[in-house]
């Protein structure tokens, strides 16, 4: 049974008939529930549940990274939301019914802050994947000590390993340690940085490549 609170201009907590209400972050909100559909798998429908579970299935392990890179746009909404909708509206590929993320489309950061310049890794040592880079710092809005974000996911395992805060822009080098049962893995890198203010630049992809 559904409840008013506050009398008849209260929120709806609930569902009373075909309309439910409830609150989120704060905000009353209340819909008309659905008619039941004839055929609820029709094409259509099993073509966006496929790409959903493609984004869903690369995203979560990575909400943490993309928490930070995706703050300033959750307004009213969360950051992984956010992040699904770049994702699906930009990142998808593939023929009906098989899609898959296309990663160089991807963004696990968005923003304004200037990005990385002439990134490269290395996956010789196992455990480890080592991310070198230039010093932009003097140019446009990058800042010396913008801190390195990195990430590896590992598509196999559905896991990911990152570092949010690393070494300043200006160091140009660090080492991420991942699991030795990522050996053999093949494995998707991505880089960013984040400024002191919380401002953060677009992810940059930095390829594939197995795991030492």
């Amino acid at each position: 049974m559904g409840k008013i609170g506050q009398g008849i201009l209260g929120g709806l907590s609930g569902k009373v008939g075909n309309v439910i209400g409830g609150s989120w972050k704060g905000i009353d909100y209340i819909r008309i529930k659905p008619t039941s559909v004839a055929n609820p798998r029709t094409e259509g429908q099993v073509n966006q549940r496929n790409k959903f579970t493609a984004t869903i299935e690369f995203l979560q392990p990575n909400k943490d990274f993309i928490n930070v890179g995706y703050k300033s746009f959750a307004i009213k909404k969360t950051a992984f939301n956010v992040a699904m909708s770049n994702v699906l509206n930009n990142a998808i590929t593939g023929i009906a019914p098989d899609f898959s993320v296309n990663y160089a489309a991807a963004l696990l950061s968005k923003g304004s802050l200037s990005g990385v310049l002439n990134p490269v890794t290395d996956l010789t040592t196992l455990g480890q994947v080592s991310f070198s880079w230039d010093d932009n710092s003097a140019e446009s809005n990058a800042n010396a000590t913008d801190k390195a974000m990195l990430l590896v996911y590992n598509p196999g395992k559905k896991e990911s390993t990152y570092i949010l805060g690393g070494v300043d822009r200006s160091t140009g080098l660090e080492v991420l340690n991942i699991p030795t049962s990522y050996s053999g893995d093949t494995v998707e890198i991505f880089m960013s940085f984040v400024a002191a203010d919380g401002k953060v630049s677009n992810s940059s992809y930095l390829g594939s490549g197995t795991a030492a």
